[in-house]
């Protein structure tokens, strides 16, 4: 069988992507657009059946502003999907989103990327999980009321708070699973401790290939992996590649802020200018090819074998995507170079999407005892 037909009859699932950021930023996903890495054409081009559409909040804002900002993310997703019925679907189980690819829909998911807007109130995490909401990143890039960040060298709590203990084992009643990226190693081993649900790293990478702290351990990966839990690679260059991370970190910081600000003034000449100039100098510097990506996942293979890793992309919240694997529509690549390594049919469809719904749907499981 070709990578090709592999491809499509497997359910390739990106378990993280910021594009709701797009959308309230004003941009059409539902035709091919120019900025970003995904837009609803570029999903099916790419054949990716499944996608996690994050609602990202900063630690910077306030209790209040985090919360609205959630729940404006979040409503823009079931927006944008009840307005493209014949491309996408909402799906909020791994029932819904198969009954999506049978119809040749992608299935959109809904994740919240930093638990800070649920305050410290259990029932906002209800709400949300009843606006569909399947998994929450428990924080982002600073320590909140649940647990600390890889980020700051200071900690708060060192790992989990015990209001985050209350908000682990509500998760795991509601059926809503847990994602330690972001987390310190010291919160990441709390959620292993107290989940009885399996957890996931929705966008990580190996720390043995990039020492970076964003990025899990060799043992951390042993250790979600023996609670049957599942890292998911992500694609950005500077978690991929400790060179390029040295090189680019500046220039990406810069064409992070001219991207947004040209995003939220599309017809400003000047925006679009300082734009095209940090576009021009981040994508000067040679970017790590796609396959350093599969040197990930082929890590995390030989560490605990081929049932616990996966793909989350983190596009439209990164500056730099790996070489041939530019956008949503190159997710093929992936597939030619695992056949192309020798792995089979059946580890493949593992790796692209099986893995994760298999924790999903343990998760789903467990809620309902």
């Amino acid at each position: 069988m070709t990578a090709k037909e592999i491809h499509e009859k497997a359910f390739v699932l990106d378990s993280h992507c910021d594009t709701p950021l797009a959308i309230i930023r004003g941009q059409d996903v539902s035709k091919r657009r120019k900025l970003g890495h995904i837009d609803f054409d570029r999903l099916k081009e790419g054949g990716v059946e499944g996608v996690f559409f994050a609602a990202y909040t900063s630690n910077s804002l306030a209790p209040d502003e985090a919360t609205r900002r959630a729940l404006q993310l979040v409503a823009l997703t079931h927006k944008v999907c009840d307005e493209n019925p014949k491309k996408v679907g909402l799906a909020t189980t791994v029932r819904e989103a198969r009954e999506l690819k049978a119809q040749g829909r992608t299935a959109i998911f809904i994740g919240l990327e930093n638990g800070s807007p649920i305050q410290k109130d259990l029932s906002l995490l209800y709400l949300f999980y009843k606006m569909g909401v399947r998994y929450m990143t428990l924080t982002h890039a600073g320590n909140n009321e649940i647990c600390d960040s890889c980020a700051p060298k200071e900690k708060r709590w060192n790992g989990v708070s015990p209001f985050g203990v209350e908000v682990i084992r509500e998760m795991n009643r509601l059926g809503m699973i847990i994602d330690v990226s972001h987390l310190s190693d010291e919160a990441f081993y709390d959620c292993l401790k107290y989940s009885k649900a399996p957890i996931v790293a929705t966008h990580s990478c190996c720390r043995a290939l990039c020492n970076h702290p964003r990025n899990m351990t060799d043992q951390m990966i042993k250790d979600l992996a023996a609670a049957g839990g599942v890292i998911q690679i992500n694609f950005y260059s500077s978690f991929l590649d400790p060179n390029y991370s040295k090189v680019a970190g500046a220039l990406c910081d810069e064409f992070d802020e001219s991207l947004i600000d040209y995003q939220l003034h599309p017809r400003c000449k000047r925006r679009k200018e300082r734009y095209e100039k940090a576009k021009e100098a981040l994508f000067a510097v040679p970017r790590p090819s796609y396959k350093l990506l599969v040197d990930h996942i082929e890590h995390v293979i030989k560490l605990v074998g081929v049932k616990h890793v996966g793909l989350g992309s983190d596009f439209d919240g990164i500056e730099s995507a790996p070489d041939g694997l530019e956008d949503a529509s190159k997710f093929g690549v992936i597939t030619q170079e695992l056949l192309d390594r020798g792995y089979s049919q059946e580890d493949i469809n593992l790796i692209l999407g099986e893995n994760f719904l298999r924790v999903f749907n343990e998760v789903e499981n467990l809620a309902m005892k």
